[in-house]
C-alpha cells in the first residue's frame, strides 16, 4: 500500500467514525440500534458459542438483516472491538474479492445463522475472505471508533463488582483482583 493509498484510508475511515452516532454509554445493544436506523434495515448482533469461530467475528447480509456474530469466549472488550470491525466491514461496503460464495457453504453459516439458507445469503464473509486492505480498514475503523468512544463503555456486568474485579483479577494473575505478593 503507498502512502497517498494509506492516507486515503485514514481519512475514509476518520469520516466514517465521525459519522456515526455512538450510543451513550457505549454497549452492543446500542450500536446494533443506531446502525438498524442509519441503515434503514435490522441489523442483529448474534453471540456466538466459545469456540465456534475462534476469536474472529461474521458479517452475513441478507435481503432482510444484517448480521454480525461474535464469540462469546473472550473478553467484552475484544467482543466490542470484533463487532465494530464487522461494522467496519458493512459500512465500508466491503465484499468476498475471491469471487466464491465465501463461507457461505461452510459450516460457518450453520454456526451463525442456522435458520438462513446459502441462497438467501449476498454476503458471508469471514476473516479469511477479505483483501488486505479491507482488513485494515475494518482494523483501523474499529480502533478509531474504540479510541472515540473511550470512557463511554459501559462495562460488561455493570454493578457486578465481585464479578468484574474476579475477571481483572483472572487477567492479571491474582486471585480475587488484589495486588499480586510482590506487588504489595
Amino acid at each position: 500500500m503507498t502512502g497517498a493509498e494509506r492516507r486515503r484510508l485514514w481519512r475514509r475511515c476518520r469520516r466514517l467514525v465521525r459519522t456515526l452516532r455512538l450510543p451513550e454509554p457505549f454497549d452492543l445493544p446500542g450500536l446494533a440500534g443506531v446502525l438498524t436506523e442509519r441503515l434503514g434495515r435490522p441489523v442483529e448482533l448474534l453471540p456466538l458459542p466459545a469456540g465456534s469461530l475462534g476469536t474472529c467475528g461474521m458479517l452475513v447480509s441478507t435481503d432482510r438483516a444484517e448480521y454480525i456474530g461474535y464469540p462469546t469466549g473472550t473478553t467484552a472488550l475484544h467482543q466490542r472491538h470484533i463487532v465494530l470491525h464487522e461494522v467496519g466491514h458493512l459500512l465500508c461496503g466491503h465484499h468476498n474479492t475471491g469471487g466464491a460464495p465465501g463461507l457461505a457453504g461452510s459450516a460457518a453459516l450453520g454456526t451463525l445463522a442456522p435458520h438462513l439458507s446459502a441462497e438467501l445469503v449476498h454476503r458471508l464473509l469471514g476473516r479469511d475472505v477479505y483483501s488486505d486492505t479491507q482488513e485494515q480498514e475494518a482494523e483501523l475503523f474499529a480502533t478509531l471508533a474504540m479510541h472515540r468512544v473511550g470512557g463511554r463503555v459501559e462495562p460488561a456486568g455493570a454493578g457486578r463488582t465481585d464479578a468484574v474485579v474476579e475477571q481483572l483479577g483472572d487477567l492479571f494473575g491474582a486471585p480475587g483482583g488484589g495486588p499480586r505478593p510482590a506487588d504489595a
